[in-house]
């Protein structure tokens, strides 16, 4: 009897690691759960998405992506990345430039290889009077540029356009007048992309707006005592297991 025991705890171990393995796996190598912690992708994304990442969709630039169904990344994809400036920092944006091609913002229009977009996501909530954030390239300096993106641009500005080299892209978010982006702080090289948002599987907003990210102890458990007592009136149902795209 007590061997019948011991074997169905051991069976039951077994099966709890490899839950956890393939869990740790999984969360590794293929998706990863991120929070969108600012509007600049509004009405895409909100504060208060949660987000699963595929990790695969791109590759990792070896041997096995001649074997996996990798693809590169497309202009219009909405990608997670390392934030160049500083790389701890993730940022979610969507590619505008890819490599080769040449951008430019002509009164909010952006137009690619001379040719405009056609952004039905693009959100836009002020009038067109920052000359910088609204027609770029320009070659005065910006509040919030950063020193190596002004020197850096200079040299990549040909009859106006803003050439993008090899193995970066140029990203901006979908809420353009809000958005602290590729106009500011310069491109994202393809090893700083981390993957491509699959799914919102769970959206939240507290009774005055989106809940943010809590800092210290106490305010991580203020913010999961409040989460737990008030799941059902905070959660946004119409965003929640919604596609992105």
């Amino acid at each position: 009897m007590s061997w019948a025991v011991g074997t169905g705890v051991s069976d039951s171990l077994q099966s709890l690691l490899g839950t956890v393995v393939i869990a740790v796996f999984v969360i590794t190598f293929i998706v990863q759960a991120f929070q969108i912690p600012s509007p600049s992708m509004e009405n895409t994304l909100l504060v208060g998405d949660y987000l699963l990442v595929n990790k695969l969709c791109y590759g990792g630039g070896s041997v096995g992506d001649y074997f996996m169904p990798y693809r590169r990344v497309q202009r219009g994809d909405i990608v997670v990345f390392h934030y160049p400036v500083n790389p701890a920092q993730h940022f979610v944006k969507r590619v505008i430039g890819v490599p080769g091609d040449r951008v430019r913002l002509v009164n909010k229009q952006v137009l690619v290889n001379g040719v405009a977009l056609k952004e039905p996501y693009a959100h836009f909530s002020r009038p067109a009077n920052d000359l910088f954030r609204d027609s770029f390239p320009r070659l005065d300096v910006a509040p919030g540029e950063t020193p190596e993106w002004w020197v850096q641009l200079r040299r990549l500005v040909e009859d106006g356009q803003l050439i993008i080299p090899s193995g970066y892209y140029f990203v901006m978010g979908d809420n353009r007048d809000d958005s602290y982006d590729s106009r500011y702080w310069g491109f994202v090289p393809q090893a700083n992309i981390i993957g491509r948002p699959l799914l919102i599987y769970w959206s939240v907003q507290g009774p005055e707006g989106e809940i943010t990210a809590p800092s210290s102890l106490g305010d991580r458990l203020y913010h999961f005592a409040y989460v737990v007592t008030h799941i059902f009136q905070i959660t946004r149902w119409n965003r929640t297991l919604r596609l992105v795209h």
